[in-house]
């Protein structure tokens, strides 16, 4: 999946027959499914993350000898003004989540952990856009098929480790949705692997603040800052409570 920009103009036309830039937030769109014009296919898979492109396309490229009446006409020549803001490789985590229950849990676990990444990496993508409710959907796709047996203690750690970003992300999502029942609850299962973690402390700290538990609140805090006493963030909240 890729945000990206784009106007299409008929040659040496100065107003564009298709343009998203008045968007602010461009949709993610998929290759072959949502861009479908094989010269914008093709000159998508050229382009690096933040690079702007012009591309001409001649018909067999864009529209062909019939055109797309009535904004295309027959054989026309088009150009089209790209600017590709990011890219997401869904394609191995779509191909998964096609797969049976039995079929994915065959699957090797470094391919499973990948695929965990990139659901995270869309989670990112919706939590920077301010879309959390699609963020926390790719954060509970990506924590459901980490459930997994480990067969050594290699894979317990590689699990864990992929687990507890997830964890965190999760909590942090559902602060901003405005649950903290559930932000604790995530907090503290990050706790569950990693008793340290500032972050996850921080974030329980954080949901206890929202629910009006000021004692729970404060001991949280506190032990985040015992492992970050230099952190503004920690210092304000407890600045909060005091």
């Amino acid at each position: 999946g890729c945000p990206v920009k784009y106007s299409g103009y008929l040659e040496h036309k100065d107003e564009p027959f298709e343009t998203n830039c008045h968007s602010r937030f461009p949709p993610l769109m998929k290759l072959g499914k949502d861009i479908t014009l094989l010269g914008l296919e093709i000159g998508l898979l050229t382009m690096k993350k933040g690079e702007v492109a012009k591309f001409v396309f001649t018909p067999n490229y864009a529209y062909g000898q019939m055109g797309c009446p009535p904004l295309i006409p027959p054989n026309a020549t088009v150009v089209f003004e790209v600017e590709l803001l990011d890219f997401l490789d869904s394609h191995e985590s779509d191909t998964f989540f096609e797969l049976t229950a039995e079929q994915q849990a065959a699957f090797p676990l470094q391919k499973v952990l990948n695929v965990a990444e990139t659901e995270r990496e869309f989670g990112n993508y919706f939590y920077r856009k301010q879309l959390f409710k699609h963020a926390k959907y790719r954060y509970k796709r990506a924590l459901s098929i980490l459930d997994r047996s480990p067969s050594s203690e290699v894979e317990q750690c590689q699990l864990s480790a992929s687990k507890l970003l997830v964890l965190l992300n999760l909590s942090l999502t559902y602060l901003k949705l405005d649950g903290p029942v559930q932000a604790l609850a995530y907090g503290e299962k990050a706790l569950d692997i990693d008793q340290r973690n500032a972050k996850a402390l921080f974030r329980c700290g954080q949901a206890c603040l929202h629910m009006t538990e000021y004692e729970r609140a404060r001991d949280f805090l506190v032990r985040a800052q015992h492992i970050e006493p230099f952190n503004p963030d920690i210092t304000k909240e407890l600045k909060k409570l005091a």
